[in-house]
């Protein structure tokens, strides 16, 4: 195919081939700007004194030497850990009411779980630095020849080659390329998200390097700016034969970018590993906790704010009882030896006494503060994180793609996000361009109907359009899918086209699109057919329908451009070469691209193709026959979402264009600060004079389930943002396919589309339009406000559509604040015809400071790509399940409570003397063995109401949004019931156990006996609480609750059978004592029920007259009348009291917003 003759240095406008220097440069040797490097030069001793980092990339958090420090200093940095630790130390010595080991035993555990966590997310990172490290590159060696080496052996200044559809191992300097003047084309994709190729170019001084006998001869130096993180500059100057040659990004390559559409590139090492401008980029990224996590810790300072009082009021306390001990001469407790004292308990110094008593308390009720707390939270995201990487129902079998958690830390804010916003292009779309469409001479051509068309004649109609079956919707009548062809015109299609009046414009029309475009035809290996890279999805659209059409493009030269035409005459197609002598590319000012050729009968043509604003002022009188019929064309298909493109051509006058090329050429190799400007006012000079052909529209089809899924999340209350650069027909069109926008909202636009505005930027008043602008927007910003007021009253949604350049102006800071309370108090917002620039303003600086920081809503970024990583490291993002985290948080701290207040109220039963109710064991296995499994399966598994039903009532999803699960009511409400719970086990099982014979010898109740069934009281009611909250049974859950139970049971057992030295009080205590006694039995039964009896009490009144929402749906499920069709609507199918329930919730919402 000639790839190695293609020489676009020749062809190309803007493509600088010699990088002008600029101000930019001067700054080279100064700080910032202080690197060098030596070319293809390794042995040079000045090389080798720079000591420049290697290309060994780790992204890991830890390394093998830092782990263990690291990573405690990580665990240690939790209040909790921290108590646990002090705790650990202080009880080796006499203070401590129980051994130090079984303190240290449970901490062990925990903080090793949660770093054999830290190793194992570490170690998976680590796999994947060790995949890219590892890959291959060829290197220019001492041999002078290219040898195979690992990326993470590439040092500054080497010469690498770099084939097609390989990555670039390093940021490179580009010194040539398998075409003889250096191009190559680049996929960004995984820098700034876009599919579509840039062109990058070598400098001339370089291109010609293309050989190992010549890079042999190569070295150079590079004097440049120092790493930084900035992907779209670059400033440096090439040393190179005793010239100097500035550089520019057109000849850098970026690490992690792909070389497409080019056999090889050959390129200097510049920047490596760390250095490299994408690994810049990566910065760890600002630590993000959960609400619910930060709120966590204001409930741990509770409770050690409780630890502390009761440890206060015990050690009060303790030290009256104590002093009066001894009072004039007497003894009033003589048993307890106050003659024979320690510094522990002397009524002599009695406040030395109560402050070391203080201290045992501290430690004693520190069984207050949940030790297994966090890792059982970690666990359970985890294990969150694998379901969701393993849901069927997130798995797209055409990319053959699951789910991907990225990280557990923030799982549980998903079910809270109140904000989401989302580019279009990629993300609501599929950035599958396809042909569809066309207008040529004034007629309208294509007969499909598009997502957009359907939506709006359903708005239209009121009634639903049926949408043809697919197997109408093929390219062509055999049936045969093209990709990026959906068009369907018996008046065209298969060659009818010749039969048209209008024919030989619709020639001249396809042999544009064929024609007028940087598209490489390659050989499809397997079909042997001939597809086509190009730089974006539209052009290959283009091309593509041209094919279809009987303009096949199949061979491009340097020179040339050959195709495979239908000619009119013959009905046959035909080769037909066409000279390539110009390409004036496309770009986001000139909004158009053309190309100069001259055909086989020696005509040369101008074919250009662009936007409708700058090419229909650029159309000669008599070549705008039939411009109201193609403008006419251009806005229905804007309002049916379609791209348009105007192609316009004009013959040129051989003088004309000689005298133009002479002038193009000396303006396009010029030096000068102004060449930019010279050269686009030279295309601008020939693309003049056009006659008008037509327009083409390509649609960007919907991701499949757009529109129902910004319908539930509508439902549920979720504001959404969307950002495109279409125009505001476009934009409010495809708006209503994707259910963005709906009937009966209030709509309110913003735009600066108007004459008088457009009057003062014709005649040059850049000050006065902008001034115009600001006063314009400000009075549509206030107009708005007034209909939000409005709609407020009548409990109507809003919807605002602004164009881009109105965003700029309302971005002002005068404007800033009431252009985001309106904004905030709209449903939808769609930004159109808006900039990369805009884009960013209004993610990070409008909604993220203002929603997260201001209102402290949640807020959810949607990108592809690294351009959005700022964005996405703003918002608060957040994958999981709405409410289990709440819930089991709420019941770790009543546990917790209701066992750690048992031992309270046992201390105040014998005066506070610092004998803990339990074995040392039995307190220490409390939290790791017998109570927190059940928690972890409540956290992965339980479900407030079914997938289907929530899908089914979005809004249940507003419980999250409002913190109704975890709310302070609902967390001081367990906290009460923890206590009240502990002061039932504790009142029921002494009343009904001291002074009763239980042994069969008659002996009553002992110390550890009634601590054997207390303990056993309060396993048995946590659990059995825990069974009681849980909404959705599964057998793992059965296996947690009843397995912990018995659990217990077993453990006493064993434990009671080890020698009385070590097991001390549970020694035979359940064989012995408990198992054959009936009263313990029957005191467990009572006890538990009690316990239980006002948590029940209150959920079942609460539940009937107060129901939050989805009680309503469990309820209406019990009853078996959740029989209905999951499309169907939500008010019409509840009954009465809880439509108006659901009518307050969305009223509230509404008023919420506004």
């Amino acid at each position: 195919m000639g790839r190695r003759k293609l020489r676009f240095s020749k062809l190309y406008s803007f493509s600088c081939f010699k990088s002008p220097a600029t101000d930019d440069h001067a700054q080279i040797g100064r700080k910032g700007y202080s690197r060098v490097v030596y070319c293809n030069d390794p042995d040079n001793p000045d090389s080798l004194q720079l000591n420049y980092k290697g290309n060994y990339v780790s992204t890991t958090k830890y390394t093998a030497v830092n782990f263990i420090p690291k990573s405690l200093f990580e665990q240690f940095r939790r209040v909790a850990n921290l108590y646990f630790l002090v705790v650990a130390f202080v009880s080796f010595s006499p203070l401590a009411p129980y051994k130090a080991v079984t303190v240290l035993a449970p901490l062990l555990m925990v903080i090793g779980v949660t770093m054999v966590k830290e190793a194992v997310e570490d170690w998976r990172r680590r796999k994947q630095d060790v995949e890219a490290n590892n890959r291959k590159v060829k290197v220019f060696g001492k041999s002078y020849t290219f040898t195979e080496t690992r990326w993470k052996h590439l040092k500054v200044g080497d010469v690498v080659q770099v084939d097609k559809d390989e990555y670039f191992p390093a940021d490179l300097l580009l010194l040539s390329s398998s075409y003889d003047d250096g191009v190559c084309y680049v996929e960004t994709m995984n820098l700034d998200g876009e599919t579509n190729l840039k062109l990058k170019h070598a400098l001339e001084v370089t291109a010609s390097l293309r050989d190992e006998e010549s890079l042999k001869r190569f070295k150079a130096m590079i004097k440049c700016e120092d790493p930084n993180e900035n992907l779209y500059s670059f400033i440096g100057t090439l040393h190179y034969n005793g010239s100097q040659y500035p550089l520019s990004p057109q000849q850098i390559l970026l690490r992690d970018s792909k070389l497409k559409n080019t056999d090889y590139i050959y390129g200097v090492v510049i920047f490596t590993g760390h250095d490299t401008k994408v690994m810049q980029n990566s910065v760890d990224p600002p630590s993000k906790r959960s609400k619910i996590e930060r709120r966590m810790d204001k409930i741990i300072y509770i409770l050690f704010s409780t630890l502390i009082a009761i440890s206060g009021v015990g050690s009060v306390i303790f030290g009256i009882e104590t002093r009066r001990d001894y009072e004039d001469g007497k003894y009033r407790r003589w048993y307890l030896r106050p003659d024979h004292t320690t510094s522990l308990y002397d009524p002599q110094r009695a406040p030395l006494a109560a402050f070391l008593h203080f201290l045992t308390g501290l430690m004693l009720y520190g069984y207050l503060i949940p030790i297994s707390l966090y890792v059982s939270i970690e666990i359970v995201k985890v294990l969150q994180s694998v379901f969701i990487n393993r849901d069927q129902e997130m798995y797209d079998e055409e990319s053959d793609r699951p789910a991907r958690a990225r990280t557990s830390n923030l799982n549980e804010e998903l079910g809270q996000v109140d904000t989401v916003l989302s580019d279009k292009t990629g993300t609501l779309t599929c950035n599958s361009m396809e042909f569809v469409k066309c207008s040529i001479a004034g007629n309208a051509y294509g007969r499909g109907m598009t997502e957009v068309e359907r939506a709006l004649l359903q708005r239209k109609s009121g009634k639903p359009v049926v949408e043809a079956d697919d197997s109408c919707n093929d390219s062509n009548d055999m049936g045969k899918s093209v990709k990026g062809f959906n068009f369907r015109d018996e008046r065209l299609m298969n060659g009818c086209w010749i039969h048209e009046q209008d024919s030989d414009r619709i020639r001249m029309f396809f042999r544009a699109l064929a024609l007028c475009n940087t598209a490489v035809p390659e050989e499809d290996k397997e079909s042997h057919g001939v597809f086509y890279e190009a730089e974006s999805p539209d052009e290959a659209a283009f091309v593509v329908a041209a094919r279809e059409m009987g303009f096949e493009l199949y061979e491009r030269t340097q020179m040339t451009i050959s195709l495979h035409e239908l000619d009119p005459g013959s009905g046959r197609r035909v080769d037909r070469v066409y000279k390539l002598l110009n390409v004036l590319e496309f770009s986001s000012s000139r909004k158009r691209m053309s190309v100069v050729v001259r055909s086989m009968e020696n005509q040369l043509l101008l074919l250009s193709k662009g936007a409708d604003s700058v090419m229909f002022e650029r159309l000669s009188e008599h070549g705008r026959a039939f411009e109201a019929e193609t403008k006419e064309h251009i806005k229905r298909y804007a309002e049916a979402g379609l791209r348009t493109l105007v192609v316009a051509y004009r013959v040129l006058d051989e003088t004309e264009y000689c005298n133009w090329e002479a002038e193009f050429t000396k303006a396009k190799t010029a030096e000068t600060a102004d060449r930019d400007v010279l050269v686009d006012e030279l295309a601008d000079k020939i693309e003049n004079g056009l006659v008008l052909l037509g327009a083409t529209a390509v649609e960007d089809k919907l991701q499949k389930g757009v529109p129902e899924c910004i319908n539930k999340l509508s439902q549920a209350g979720i504001n959404i943002w969307v950002l495109t650069g279409d125009k505001m027909e476009t934009a409010i069109n495809i708006g209503y396919a994707c259910s963005l926008l709906r009937q009966g909202m209030k709509q309110i636009t913003i735009t600066l589309d108007l004459p008088d505005i457009d009057a003062l930027e014709k005649r040059g008043d850049k000050e006065g339009a902008s001034k115009a602008s600001l006063e314009s927007v400000s009075k549509q910003i206030n107009e708005g406000k007034f209909q939000m007021t409005s709609a407020k009253a009548s409990s109507t949604e809003l919807s605002l559509v602004i164009d881009g350049k109105s965003l700029g102006y309302a971005l002002d800071k005068k404007l800033e604040m009431s252009f985001l309370e309106l904004a905030l108090s709209c449903a939808s917002v769609i930004c159109c015809r808006s900039t990369p620039k805009h884009k960013a303003l209004v993610r990070d600086v409008q909604v993220t400071r203002l929603v997260k920081t201001r209102t402290g809503k949640m807020t959810l970024a949607i990108g592809d790509g690294a351009n959005d990583v700022g964005m996405l490291q703003e918002a608060d993002i957040g994958v999981g399940i709405s409410g289990a985290e709440g819930m089991q948080i709420c019941y770790f701290f009543y546990k917790n409570i209701a066992f750690g207040f048992t031992l309270f109220w046992y201390e105040a039963y014998t005066s506070f003397s610092g004998q803990p109710a339990y074995n040392d064991w039995y307190m220490s296995f409390y939290n790791v063995f017998f109570t927190s499994l059940p928690v972890i399966a409540l956290g992965v598994f339980d479900q407030d109401v079914s997938a289907r039903l929530c899908l089914k009532y979005p809004v249940l999803y507003q419980e999250g949004v409002q913190n109704i699960l975890f709310r302070w009511s609902r967390i001081l409400g367990w906290m009460c019931n923890g206590v009240l719970t502990s002061i039932i086990i504790f009142i029921f099982t002494t009343n009904s156990m001291i002074k009763q014979a239980l042994r069969e010898d008659g002996q009553v109740t002992d110390y550890a006996i009634l601590g054997a069934t207390m303990y056993t009281c309060v396993v048995w009611a946590v659990n059995c609480q825990m069974a009681l909250s849980i909404n959705y049974f599964t057998w793992i859950q059965h296996f947690f609750i009843w397995g912990s139970i018995g659990f217990w049971y077993i453990f006493l057992i064993m434990y009671g059978y080890v020698s009385p030295t070590l097991s001390t009080t549970a020694y035979m205590v359940l064989v012995e004592a408990c198992v054959p006694s009936p009263l313990y039995w029957l005191v467990t039964v009572l006890v538990v029920v009690s316990a239980l009896v006002p948590c029940f009490a209150y959920r079942a009144f609460q539940s009937r007259f107060r129901p939050m929402y989805h009680d309503i749906i469990q309820i209406r499920r019990a009853e078996g009348s959740e029989e209905i069709e999951s499309g169907s609507s939500v008010s019409g199918e509840l009954p009465r009291d809880v439509k108006l329930r659901v009518q307050h919730l969305t009223e509230g919402l509404i008023t919420r917003k506004s």
